[in-house]
């Protein structure tokens, strides 16, 4: 489905209406119901321009019958249909398109010399107002998406703090645990984080024993599935249960994903004084309750900052890994329940990786599309549910077809990049680039789904509605 721009029209007649029914529509018909009336307007403007140009009543019929017949469009969305949005928007289109035909008809023909004393000042202090795709692009690259230095230094610090804080405590409390080097990873560190530094991953590794453990793909597992892995106690005969520190969280023969989540939330999260490590540091650490992962919420400043919410959150997420060669498995219940067993394959760092080749290779900008779409999908709340995965694994395909991700091109490879999650979503599948056989948007439901392809047919003519 393809739509044509429209123009901007005056302040008067239509334009009034449709400027108080645009303000309102979110109140009214929520953010699909201003989608819906969008495209809607969209169609009356047309209407509206091919009856003023028109020269006679003939052809301003003809031209609305051709203009009324765009609003098809609006049954894009069965799901908003149902809620009986269609009605809504139809009832005053309709309204005010009678009103401005009446209008047009009435209105004397306004004679040659007097379109050509209008004043181009006015118009051409507009253009210079414009801003193309390209330069929207990198405006809002640069005002939405990409974060601060000292912004992310401070939250990268904060981090380190903690962790060293964590590790100490391990170290001295738990001297026989066999822990690798903790370390900051994710977004933060790669330079992916958009709109606000407010999250941060600290690392865990575990060290096993490569005599005593086997780590099982996915696919050769009683789970069959490609993204969870599981790690069986091996030589049993030879070297008996006991033998390695984390026998103790056997559960039938594999290392439980759980169980060690569990020992990290009691030893960590429950049993460090964090009061007194607050004071220290000079901020409020608390550990997150009722979530599945382990996670501190951290408030830089006293109580009052904290009860007034003037100082945006810091969450700290542990996460336990184990690493074979290229193989990183973690931790994350929340992800393979409900199997305790379940170890979770983490395909952050080959795509990550990935794409930081890509763009070393060809000097590209990849990474910069990929921000800005993370950016435009948390900001818009009919496309919050798209998490950065997806559209990582958009951009990898995308790349196997289009060479030139040069800075020219990102108006081009953003909107093709619209174009093609549109594709997907119809589809209801996003394979991953790394495992085919899994379905990225799996996870998404029907009426995510709608809501995100509707507000995303809207994008393909006017994609500045991506980048408020």
């Amino acid at each position: 489905m393809y739509f044509h721009g429209s123009r901007r029209r005056g302040e008067d007649g239509i334009a009034m209406v449709i400027d108080f029914l645009l303000s309102n529509a979110r109140l009214v018909l929520g953010v699909g119901g201003a989608a819906m009336l969008g495209i809607a307007t969209l169609a009356v403007k047309r209407l509206i321009e091919r009856a003023g140009r028109a020269a006679d009543d003939e052809k301003v019929e003809q031209k609305m019958a051709e203009s009324w017949e765009e609003l098809s469009l609006v049954s894009a969305s069965p799901t908003l249909i149902k809620k009986g949005i269609e009605g809504v928007v139809m009832k005053h289109v309709a309204k005010a398109a009678k009103q401005q035909k009446a209008d047009l008809c009435q209105q004397p023909q306004k004679s040659s010399l007097e379109v050509q004393s209008k004043p181009e000042a006015k118009s051409k202090r507009l253009q210079l107002c414009v801003l193309t795709l390209q330069e929207r692009l990198q405006q809002y690259y640069h005002t939405r998406a990409a974060l601060s230095p000292p912004e992310v230094q401070r939250a990268q610090s904060l981090a380190l703090d903690i962790c060293t804080e964590i590790q100490g405590f391990l170290h001295n409390r738990y001297p026989d645990m066999p822990l690798g080097e903790m370390s900051l990873g994710g977004s933060l560190l790669d330079d992916l984080q958009v709109v606000s530094a407010d999250h941060a991953c600290l690392l865990v590794p575990l060290q096993l024993e490569s005599t005593l453990w086997r780590l099982i793909p996915g696919e050769e597992t009683l789970l069959t599935h490609p993204l969870h892995w599981m790690v069986r106690r091996v030589n049993l005969e030879y070297f008996p249960r006991g033998l390695s520190y984390w026998d103790r969280y056997l559960v039938g023969g594999y290392l439980s994903a759980e169980a060690v989540v569990n020992m990290f939330s009691k030893a960590v999260m429950e049993t460090i004084n964090w009061p007194v490590i607050s004071s220290t540091m000079d901020c409020l650490i608390r550990p997150v309750q009722g979530v599945p992962d382990l996670r501190l919420e951290i408030r830089p400043g006293n109580e009052d900052s904290v009860s007034d919410g003037s100082e945006q959150p810091l969450f700290i997420s542990m996460l336990p890994l184990l690493r074979e060669g290229d193989v990183v498995l973690t931790a994350q219940p929340e992800l393979t329940s409900p199997w305790v067993n379940a170890w979770h394959l983490s395909l952050y760092p080959w795509e990550t990786q990935r794409l930081t080749q890509l763009d070393t290779a060809d000097n590209g900008n990849r990474r910069l599309v990929l921000k800005t779409l993370k950016a435009a999908c948390r900001l818009n709340p009919a496309l919050r549910a798209l998490q950065a995965a997806p559209l990582a694994n958009l951009i990898l395909h995308l790349s196997d077809s289009e060479s030139d991700w040069s800075q020219i091109s990102l108006d081009v490879r953003f909107q093709q990049c619209v174009t093609e999650l549109i594709g997907y979503l119809e589809q209801g599948a996003l394979h991953s680039y790394f495992k085919p056989a899994v379905n990225l948007l799996s996870g998404l439901s029907e009426d995510q789904v709608d809501q995100m392809g509707f507000m995303l047919y809207c994008a393909v003519s006017e994609p500045e509605i991506l980048l408020i």
